[in-house]
């Protein structure tokens, strides 16, 4: 059965994930985490968005999220949309 849900994408394209993390995290954090949005969600958790170019960027966020010591609620790849990418806004 084909998998239509997740569009192919090019080896050499960023991705776009959000993670999920609980508790308050300030938007002063961005540039720490290296360029990400960081959102706020209506139950007190923090949401992250980022373009990571390989698995390798991916793991490196998630180092930082560790050495934070807020617990991680989920990871997600993100279709790329011009609304949802990080530089949207700039």
């Amino acid at each position: 059965m084909p998998d239509t849900h997740h569009q192919k994408t090019e080896p050499d394209q960023p991705l776009l994930y959000q993670i999920r993390l609980e508790g308050h995290l300030g938007r002063q954090w961005a540039d720490w985490f290296g360029g990400v949005t960081i959102t706020p969600d209506k139950h007190g958790n923090t949401v992250l968005t980022a373009l990571a170019v390989d698995q390798a960027a991916l793991y490196g966020l998630l180092r930082k999220v560790r050495d934070l010591g807020l617990p991680l609620l989920s990871v997600n790849r993100l279709e790329p949309s011009p609304v949802n990418t990080p530089d949207a806004g700039r």
